[in-house]
């Protein structure tokens, strides 16, 4: 076991893999060292299935092979965990709901078996909200995850991938997969403080995932760098037989994430505020006019762009949860309809909302997708990324009819509805000590474009130097 004082657990995944590569550290000792913190870690409810056994063999496996001298990748040997979306055959596949348990997944998910080929040892399943139907977090039939950066009041983890993000906070694991349908993953990487990366549609296969959305659906990742969740989308993206929209994107596109990060020779477009589809609290707004004057400080480029009158981002966010709930219906619709079945009431309710919408307007809707996405393409020609902010509130505290993070998915949701490629960026504490970001968007498909602007906004802005204080759960 190596020694607590020694933070392991807040170095970057791909800082462990060159450890690991260079026999500082064994795979084994890193399993081992992460999965003692999952277990004390408890309180948190960041894991919904802890797949110790399996990960140990993974990691004497990565160690084998490092002793014959082959390595896997730049993760080799590193620690990662994956939604409870994500199927993994002989594991349970809950999909944050009561409704699932006990029901063991016969596939494994592209995703996991990319992740595995790399040799990533994977840890376990992290906690989600019921459905991924939500974007506070809360989960009140399996649990909600505990946001860490504060002991006192329970507040808001951000969803649908609740655990990941609390997890790679809490020092739990060094990365992990999420899923982003409405926000699912910048959410929760804004509220913990992190990088929370969702590609492109088309960008990394979701066969074998439990689905909320056929046409919103994405897997990415929650890191603490640009650089963690941008090789790790390297690796895991590309064509896959098994879900169609992987064979839309230009093998130029993947290609391009896999490169260095590159400068930017456009100014950065900061949406216009009066586009805004969602509006800061005072909080926030004083964070967001800071991270400005911050990144103008640094030497960006940066302009306000205005969006062409068409494209309009608050009825983008509108329109993206009208195609999720009807598409989310044809899913659970039946399940949600049957009261004997132990969803939570609000969720439940998601769902059958879903079922009142009528097919003229889910057709509609996507017909506008296909236009706003060609406009917004043609709109950000000479831009390097959109800039906008991510959340319109830090962390509030949990109320059981989650109400009060409503607004917290309008300025994320435009993002997915435009099938595009957008991260969110931590950048720094508010008074009360909880994390704020900012998110970056570009057209789909210019995944590249978007992380080397992200790479030179995160050095404009600096790392997050602080991390959650985990005294209070013995960590």
């Amino acid at each position: 076991m190596l020694k607590q004082d020694v933070a392991l657990h807040f170095r970057d995944a791909l800082q462990i893999g060159l450890q690991i590569r260079q026999g500082r550290l064994s795979a084994r000792q890193v399993a081992t060292y992460f999965l003692d913190r999952i277990e004390r870690a408890a309180g948190l409810n960041a894991f919904s299935v802890i797949t110790a056994e399996r990960a140990l063999a993974q990691a004497d496996a990565a160690d084998r092979l490092l002793a014959a001298g082959i390595v896997l990748g730049p993760f080799h040997g590193v620690p990662v965990a994956v939604k409870d979306s994500v199927q993994w055959e002989g594991t349970e596949a809950t999909l944050g709901s009561q409704s699932r348990v006990s029901k063991i997944s016969t596939e494994t998910a592209t995703v996991l078996r990319s992740l595995m080929a790399q040799g990533m040892v994977v840890l376990g399943k992290t906690r989600m909200t019921e459905f991924a139907f939500g974007l506070s977090g809360q989960n009140l039939t399996q649990g909600t995850a505990r946001n860490p950066w504060d002991a006192t009041v329970a507040r808001a983890p951000g969803g649908s991938s609740s655990g990941s993000g609390v997890a790679v906070a809490a020092g739990l694991v060094p990365i992990a997969m999420g899923g982003d349908t409405g926000g699912s993953v910048r959410a929760p990487a804004t509220l913990n403080g992190l990088v929370g990366y969702k590609p492109s549609s088309g960008m990394i296969s979701c066969a074998g995932s439990l689905p909320l959305s056929e046409t919103l659906d994405v897997l990415g990742p929650i890191a603490r760098s640009v650089a963690d969740a941008r090789q790790l989308a390297a690796v895991l993206a590309g064509p896959d037989i098994a879900d169609p929209s992987t064979l839309v994107l230009p093998a130029a596109c993947v290609a391009a994430l896999r490169a260095p990060a590159a400068p930017i020779h456009s100014p950065i477009a900061v949406l216009d505020a009066q586009a805004w589809p969602a509006t800061l609290d005072s909080a926030t707004q004083l964070n967001w006019q800071g991270t400005l004057d911050r990144l103008q400080a640094a030497g960006l480029e940066v302009q306000t762009w205005t969006p062409p009158p068409a494209l309009s981002f608050a009825r983008m966010a509108e329109d993206n949860s009208t195609v999720l709930a009807y598409e989310a219906y044809r899913y659970y619709g039946e399940l949600a309809a049957d009261s004997r079945q132990a969803l939570w009431s609000v969720v439940r309710d998601r769902i059958l909302a879903g079922g009142m919408i009528d097919s003229a307007s889910y057709e509609a809707a996507l017909q506008r997708r296909r236009t706003d996405m060609q406009v917004f393409a043609q709109a950000m020609q000479g831009s390097a990324a959109l800039l906008m902010p991510a959340c319109d509130q830090v962390a509030q505290a949990l109320d059981p009819e989650d109400v009060r993070h409503a607004g917290l998915g309008k300025l994320l949701r435009p993002g997915n509805f435009l099938g595009a490629a957008a991260i969110s960026l931590p950048t720094g504490l508010d008074e009360q000590g909880l994390p704020t970001g900012i998110q970056l968007m570009t057209p789909r498909g210019h995944d590249a474009a978007l992380l080397d602007c992200a790479h030179l906004v995160e050095q404009a802005l600096g790392r997050l130097s602080r991390h959650p204080d985990l005294a209070h759960w013995e960590l």
